[in-house]
């Protein structure tokens, strides 16, 4: 019984301190390309975003190809996003070089990933 209660609170712990159940990536988008997260069926997740290039990169939200409040995230800039079910985020290269955006993402984390050049 102590066994179980100590596995249950080491596993409780783990989960809260955001070891697992978070997202962490670097992401690489070429010039004029857009990186789509989560454009498939999902619940709701959270996003912190650093753009860690040197473009300007465009942020919004899409829910059946409707585009919605788009955020214009400068470099070196960092911006916090909730995403609703089945709304996919969107980030977009706006300028001719690679863009390096950093993410964090919490909750629903069952996101499909894809490029549109």
């Amino acid at each position: 019984m102590k066994k179980s209660l100590a596995i249950a609170f080491l596993a409780f712990s783990i989960f809260s301190c955001g070891i697992i159940g978070s997202l962490n990536s670097n992401t690489s988008i070429k010039p004029r390309d857009t990186f789509v997260l989560g454009n498939n069926q999902h619940g709701i997740f959270r996003t912190h975003l650093k753009n860690e290039g040197v473009t300007v990169l465009k942020v919004y939200q899409s829910f059946h190809g409707v585009a919605l409040d788009p955020v214009l995230v400068e470099p070196q800039e960092k911006i916090y996003l909730k995403t609703p079910k089945n709304t996919a985020l969107l980030i977009e290269n706006t300028g001719d070089q690679y863009a390096s955006v950093s993410l964090k993402v919490k909750g629903d984390l069952n996101l499909g990933m894809t490029y549109i050049p």
